[in-house]
This record gives C-alpha cells, sequence and structure tokens, in this order.
C-alpha cells in the first residue's frame, strides 16, 4: 500500500482497505468533477440568469430579482435588504448613485444592472454596466454560473476589479 493510502487510513480508522479507499476517493474526485460541470448546463442558456438571489456585499444582506426586458436583456433590481432603515427609523436612499436624480430612490429598489446581454458564444452574460450602492460605482459587468446555485459577478473598471457571489434563491 502507498505511503499516502496508509496515512489515510491512519487518519480515518473507518477506512480499513485498499479498496476502499479507492472508492472515497473516487467518489471525491467525481463530486469535484461534476459540480464545474453542472453549473456549466447553466451557462447554456441565457434566460437561467432569471429568478432571485441572496447577496451578501460587506456583511449586509440584501435580495436581487433578475428580470427579462421585451428586448432581450436582463435587469437586476433589489427587493429586499436587510438593515432597511436608517438609526432615525427613515428608509435608507441611495445617496452615493452618480446620477443625483437618483439619490432619492429606496434601498429596497435599486436597479444594480440594467441591459445586461447573454453572450452565447462566450456562455455568459455581459456588455452592460453593475452598479455598486456602497461606493456610487457603475462598472462593467460579466456573470456566470460556477455552481448550480451560485452565480458569479465580475465588475471591472480599468482592468482592476471585484468579484461578488450571488446565490440564487429556490
Amino acid at each position: 500500500m502507498c505511503n499516502i493510502c496508509e496515512k489515510i487510513i491512519n487518519f480515518a480508522p473507518g477506512i480499513k482497505t485498499k479498496e476502499q479507499m479507492k472508492k472515497i476517493l473516487m467518489m471525491i474526485f467525481c463530486a469535484m468533477m461534476l459540480t464545474p460541470a453542472l453549473a456549466q448546463g447553466l451557462n447554456d442558456n441565457g434566460d437561467n440568469i432569471l429568478g432571485e438571489y441572496l447577496t451578501d456585499r460587506g456583511g449586509t444582506k440584501s435580495k436581487v430579482r433578475v428580470t427579462k426586458n421585451s428586448d432581450g436583456t436582463y435587469n437586476a433590481q433589489v427587493f429586499w435588504v436587510e438593515n432597511l432603515y436608517d438609526a432615525d427609523g427613515n428608509k435608507r436612499k441611495d445617496v452615493k448613485n452618480p446620477d443625483k436624480s437618483l439619490r432619492n430612490v429606496d434601498v429596497d429598489q435599486i436597479i444594480l444592472v440594467k441591459g445586461l446581454k447573454y453572450i452565447a458564444e462566450d456562455k455568459e452574460w455581459g456588455d452592460a454596466k453593475i452598479y455598486d450602492p456602497t461606493l456610487g460605482l457603475k462598472v462593467n459587468a460579466t456573470a456566470e454560473f460556477v455552481e448550480p446555485n451560485k452565480l458569479k459577478l465580475r465588475g471591472t473598471i480599468l482592468g482592476i476589479g471585484k468579484t461578488l457571489y450571488w446565490t440564487k434563491l429556490e
């Protein structure tokens, strides 16, 4: 028996034979290979992005709904925020929005992405801007599923970026 197998068997006393070890390692390998494959299928159809997601940005949770526009693009709009009210009991507003006409929008109604396009050749969504209300910035956006219920969003400006993950709700 190989050194590594012996170490694992000693570490996990429930494993008694080399055959059990092979089965366990094969299951782990299959699980690792299957997860991206399942997510890849979700990137095959633009409408798979539709639905509701839980986000966590800096410890503040919110829920976002992705909808389809008549032109085939997608929007993402906040519909729930964990801490909706400020210390005075007033609904918080989008005060950092670069568009001054939108600074009076309630934080639970902010449109984060407008006009997101599905790019079939790349099996991802992009060609739009994502808005970060915590910074008041709009940056280039791409999105793709990395797990069956995990959407990866990447925002970049001048080559510098940040990656966020939204969890799709059932």
